[in-house]
């Protein structure tokens, strides 16, 4: 298994994602850009705006659902296609989880950029978050 990466696995009606990463904030980066793939050839996306994102939650699973839901509030309210994701640090302090991270993408260009599946959201549905000897590896399903 690569360092880190993502691939699509098999769903009867959504859209269900396993992503990797050494570290938890890869693993997060990897979720987020899985979901824009499957909506748009993140390729054709140029990072020339950047959305700043800070999310609190009571647990990684929570946090992970936060994270995608956020960037997909940008598409929806700002019409914004992202095609670059970091996440800074993720911490836990005093029993709450912190993400810190941004996003970088342009407005949708129907001229440019082919649409494929609109992602309605990130749901708890088949969520998994583990840790493994290569650093950490997550499941997540996006509701279509």
């Amino acid at each position: 298994m690569d360092e880190r990466g993502h691939k699509f696995l098999e769903h009867v009606a959504d859209i269900y994602v396993e992503a990797w990463g050494a570290s938890l904030e890869e693993a997060f980066e990897e979720a987020a850009k899985a979901m824009f793939e499957s909506m748009v050839d993140i390729e054709a996306v140029e990072p020339s705006r950047r959305v700043d994102v800070s999310i609190e939650a009571v647990s990684l699973e929570t946090l992970l659902i936060d994270w995608l839901n956020e960037l997909l509030y940008y598409v929806d309210a700002e019409g914004l296609l992202l095609s670059n994701f970091k996440v800074e640090k993720i911490e836990k302090t005093d029993g709450i989880y912190k993400l810190k991270g941004y996003a970088e993408g342009e407005p949708i260009n129907p001229k440019k950029h082919e649409l494929k599946i609109e992602v309605k959201a990130a749901t708890y549905g088949l969520m998994k978050i583990e840790k493994t000897p290569q650093g950490v590896k997550l499941r997540v399903l996006f509701d279509i």
